[in-house]
This record gives C-alpha cells, structure tokens and sequence, in this order.
C-alpha cells in the first residue's frame, strides 16, 4: 500500500507530518496510516494542476490525451487482481464485487479515453459578414471529493471526464478509503499522464476536503455523498463562485405490478438491496407491490432474502460488513428502532460462521409492511434494509415513489408497454429501469438525481459538457 499523498508526480508526505489510521472493516484492525493533509497541500496540489494546465498537459492535443487514457485503462487491467484485493481489504466488499468494480474503473478510462478527441464545436449561422464558432474547452482545475462506498469506481466516474477534456484534477479521496486513489495515481504516473495533471490529497474532510471545496482557484467540484456535506460543498463554492456536480443519495423504488415477471424480478431486488450492503445510493431500498400480488411477491422475495449471507470479502458472500463502527451503529439504530415501534420483520439474512469480532457486521432485514411516511421508508438507511410497501394502482405506486425528498433512480416491473411509458414519465428520478435494475455500472448511461439527490450528470457524453465550457467566437470579414 501507498502511504503517501501525490502531487506534482511526487508522493509526498502531509506538510504537517500527520496522518490517521485506516481500518480493515472486516476486522476493526488497522491496516495502515494516512497522510493527514490540509489546506497547504491543496494549496500545493492545486498550483501543481495550475503548472500541468499551463505547461505539458495543457498543450497536449485531445488525440493523446485520449491515448494517455486509454493507457491507464491498459494498465488498471493489468494490475486488476492486486488493485481489486486493496479495494476489498479497504473497504470490506467481497471480491466478486471489488473485482468488478476495477473492470468498470478500466472502463471509464476507456470511454472517456476514446471520446476525447469526439468532442467537436459548432458554427452558428449569423449575420452577413460574420462567421460565428462555438469552441469547447476545458474549464480548468477541477476538485473530485469522492465517497467511500466505490472509491475505485468512483475515481475513473469523475476523473475520467474531466482529464479527458484537458482539466487538471485534485482528487480527494474519503479518509476511509484512500489507498486505491494513490494505487491509481501511480498507474496513472507509469501510463504517461504528465506531473500535476492529477494530484491526490488525503486527509479528512473538515480539513482537506474544506480547504478543496473553498479554494478560488478551483474551477469545477464534484462531490458525492451525504446531503449534509453537499450543502456545505455547495455553499463553499459559492464564494468561489464555481459549478458543482452533486450526487447526493436517493430512496430509490422498485415498483412491482400484477403482470411482472417474478421469476426474473426477485433475485435483482435483492441484490439491489444487499450489493455493497446496500451501501449505494442507488440501493433499491423501498419495494412497492401491488396489493394484488402483494402476498405472492412478498413471500418470495422474503425466501429469497432469507438465504442472503454476510461474511468477510475472503468469503465472497452476498454482503461484506459496513465501512466503520459509525456506520454499522447508524443501521443498526434505524433497525432496532423499527422493531421497537413494531413494524413486522418479513426475513433477516443470517452472518456466516467465524466473522471477526471486531468486524462492522449488520444481518440484513427486510420489513413489511411499511408505512410510506414512516422513517423507514424516508430516510437513506444506507445499510441493507428493504422497506416493503403496498399500492393499489398505477397513480397510487407514483404518489409513494415520489413521496421522498430524493429522486435519484426507480424501477418498473411490469410487462404492459403503456405502463411501462406512463411510469417512466411520471416517477421523478434521474435514472428509471424498466424490469431491470443498475444495468451493470452504466458507465455510458447519463446518471444524477432530481431534488434532494443532487444536480449535474456524470457518466456518458453528458459527463464532458459538466466539465466544460462554451467559447463564443464572433468574427467579421466582411460579404
């Protein structure tokens, strides 16, 4: 592991000398110390971006950019098995998952990679004598202050873009997981990227990610995570002032009709509740069932649930621990606290034999029924708990699926054509599946959420407009 930050293509310790323990979340222990960086070393990282902006990086043509990128993604590929075995030691995950979470890491780099020289300007019909060109450029430095639930999955979704587009970026990764941003960093180095052109500042988010977050040379922030954050991340930017991209969480529905295909249904709602132990923020955490079908659905998605296991990522089980003891107590809260006011228990996942004692472990539960205003069914848990929740017909399903503060993504389960279009017009998320489920990262599907789930898009071509900008260039020539 790399135990230094990266700036200006050096790794280098905290200006302070400080650093803080990273804990393996299967067993509590300490796995390594972090540096604890602060506003100097993002001072420092983001004059290094500026330097990369100005020199190298800056006049390097969209072609090799692309091919630089391109690179990384070879080398992420190269190096997946050594990279996937740091993402589940960092963040607990079972390997299946972490494995693929460096495969869609590789494709972000290769997307973006290959849509860096396909990003074209425009030319505006415009009066006689003139001619009129649109340019997009970069915007310039850009500030990534990524979570800790897919830290690798999360680098290549907002870096990519914007090195694809010529910024330069200062990344912060969360202070629970920042090994495999250094990782990363340093394929990064090795495939070609100049010095500065990514730099990556470790350390804690009152302290590292603040100091990003409110600096005046930063000319684009991304972040995702927690709504209380995001307001500070936005209201620090206003100052600047600077464009944001925040994905904020969701609580997200899964709306089953009385025509749906269980047999195909059942296995993708669980596993949308339990993947990362439904640590996501696309977690299908709220499942609406028709109350003509709701006995039949319930029963089975309940056995299915039931048969879910919790283990360490050596296991590759269904489900991994949650990250730190913070979290596991924030779960375990919202679960004792639905048992105490008597909310029925309609399955429970079971922990395999000869966990660690000091591993952040929750048994996943399923509740139902489900109040629709209930905690519960309001609250972004973050933890594996499914909500189960009944509706009488299609503008009852749409009134509970939009009842929350978030609208980040849904499903629709049903096989009626028409039913399929009046529900995708009509739920409020950024993102709806239609009898289908998280489509296996996306990474070419534009993503981002509507209200209290964030604004901006990542992901696809929509990516590089987020972290872009329009020139307007009016020239006269004369008829």
């Amino acid at each position: 592991m790399i135990d230094k930050m990266f700036i200006g293509g050096r790794f280098v310790e905290a200006s302070t000398r400080e650093t803080f323990p990273s804990l393996n979340p299967a067993t509590g222990e300490v796995i390594g110390q972090v540096p604890r960086g602060g506003k100097a070393d993002v001072d420092r990282a983001v004059a290094e971006a500026q330097a990369a902006r100005a020199g190298e990086w800056g006049r390097m043509s969209a072609l090799e950019r692309g091919r630089v990128l391109m690179r990384i993604a070879q080398r992420i590929l190269d190096d997946a098995e050594e990279l996937a075995q740091l993402e589940a030691l960092d963040t607990g995950k079972p390997l299946t998952t972490a494995r693929n979470d460096i495969q869609v890491l590789a494709r972000y780099f290769e997307f973006y990679g290959s849509a860096a020289d396909k990003v074209h300007g425009e030319v505006i019909p415009f009066l006689n004598g003139y001619t009129v060109n649109l340019l997009r450029e970069p915007l310039g430095v850009t500030a990534h202050i990524v979570p800790w639930n897919y830290p690798a999955q999360m680098i290549g979704r907002s870096v990519a873009p914007a090195l694809a587009m010529g910024n330069a970026a200062v990344l912060k990764p969360a202070e629970d997981t920042s090994y495999s941003a250094l990782y990363i960093a340093r394929i990064a180095q090795q495939a070609g990227l100049p010095d500065g052109a990514l730099n990556v500042v470790t350390g804690l988010g009152e302290e590292a990610g603040a100091a990003l977050a409110s600096h005046p040379d930063i000319d684009f922030i991304s972040f995702t995570g927690s709504n209380e954050v995001g307001t500070l991340i936005q209201t620090a930017a206003a100052h600047t002032p600077v464009k944001c991209v925040l994905e904020l969480g969701g609580k997200s529905p899964q709306i089953v009709f009385d025509d749906a295909d269980l047999e195909r249904a059942v296995p993708v709602i669980v596993r949308a509740i339990v993947q990362n132990a439904g640590q996501t923020c696309t977690a299908g955490s709220r499942l609406l069932v028709q109350e003509s079908i709701y006995d039949v659905c319930v029963s089975r998605v309940a056995e299915a649930f039931a048969r879910v296991k919790v283990g360490t990522p050596d296991m590759d089980l269904d489900c991994g621990p949650l990250m730190n003891a913070a979290q596991r107590t924030r779960v375990q809260r919202y679960i004792d606290d639905a048992r105490a006011a008597g909310v029925p228990v309609l399955a429970e996942g079971s922990l395999a034999d000869g966990l660690p004692a000091g591993g952040f472990f929750v048994r996943p539960v399923m509740f139902g029924p489900v109040a629709p205003d209930a905690v519960l069914a309001q609250d972004e848990v973050f933890g594996p708990v499914l909500s189960v929740i009944p509706f009488r017909d299609e503008a009852h399903a749409v009134a509970i699926a939009n009842g929350t503060p978030y609208g980040l993504i849904a499903a629709v389960w049903t096989e009626n054509g028409g039913r399929q279009q009046r529900m995708a017009r009509a739920v409020r998320a950024g993102q709806v599946f239609i009898n289908s489920y998280g489509a296996g990262g996306g990474v070419e599907l534009p993503f981002g959420g509507t209200r209290r789930s964030g604004h901006g898009r990542e992901k696809g071509l929509l990516a590089l407009e987020e972290v872009s900008t329009t020139k307007t260039v009016i020239q006269f020539h004369g008829e």
